[in-house]
């Protein structure tokens, strides 16, 4: 009989990490709403806003799904599953992609890759 040993490693949380309310308020203060017109938005009044931006209450899924609907954000970004904030555009687009045949995803990654090359060229050169 064998047995297995898994070592697991510790996960650390960046202190840079972001709580729900804290993306809250950056993404609502990006869009340039006030609380008030996200929670008119929303469907409820200012002060659940802002119990959500201080962490006191806690959405439930739908109306965090509902939040990020309006500000135009992924859900994960929002609850801190991913630090990359994608917005509504480029998620569609790269579900889009996912969904082509492999042969022009494989095209569409060339162009890609040569406009992000070029982007970072002519950043580096000042041009």
């Amino acid at each position: 009989m064998f047995c297995i040993f898994v070592k697991t490693i510790p996960m650390t949380l960046k202190t840079e990490h972001m709580g729900f309310g804290e993306r809250l308020i950056e993404v609502r203060k990006k869009r340039g709403f006030s609380q008030e017109e996200l929670a008119d938005l929303l469907g409820t009044k200012g002060p659940a806003i802002g119990r959500y931006e201080r962490g006191v209450a806690k959405p439930t899924i739908e109306v965090a799904g509902k939040l990020s609907k309006i500000l135009g954000v992924s859900l994960d970004y929002l609850v801190g599953n991913s630090e990359q904030e994608l917005d509504v555009k480029t998620q569609k687009l790269i579900l889009e992609v996912q969904n082509l045949p492999q042969e022009i995803k494989e095209k569409v990654f060339y162009f890609i890759d040569i406009s992000i090359k070029d982007f970072k060229t002519r950043q580096a050169y000042g041009a």
